[in-house]
């Protein structure tokens, strides 16, 4: 699978979704990371690190949309992200969907795949996130 990693441009927002850590776990288990430019500077990681681990690091956000399978983020996709949507694409991130029907729609409409970090649960019953 083809992962991917965008610059989170939501005002405030400094984490990443992915750690240059978890670029290496997804590359050990065959899969392609690509993480646009300077996407982990405010979270301590540098274009390098996420190199050192096997992502390849693309100029633009728009790059990394076109060429993921899956994207993860940390918030909720912005409108302006909104045109990056197509069928089949994933979004692992939290989505806080009944907060949000502009955007519930817009991946309704796109046919996206979403994962929101706030319903996973595990079998004790829990919220890892």
């Amino acid at each position: 699978m083809r992962i991917g990693c965008v610059k989170e441009i939501k005002k405030l927002e400094s984490r990443v979704g992915l750690t240059p850590s978890s670029v290496k776990e997804y590359v050990n288990h065959k899969h392609e990371v690509y993480i646009e430019k300077e996407a982990g500077l405010n979270s301590g990681f540098t274009d390098q690190d996420y190199l050192d681990q096997g992502a390849t690091i693309l100029e633009s956000a728009a790059n990394v949309w076109e060429k993921a399978e899956m994207i993860v983020k940390v918030k909720e996709p912005l409108e302006s992200e909104y045109q990056y949507f197509r069928p089949g694409l994933i979004i692992y991130t939290y989505l806080h969907l009944a907060a949000d029907d502009k955007l519930t729609m817009s991946l309704l409409k796109n046919k996206v795949k979403g994962v929101a970090y706030e319903t996973i649960v595990l079998p004790d019953g829990s919220l890892p996130c």
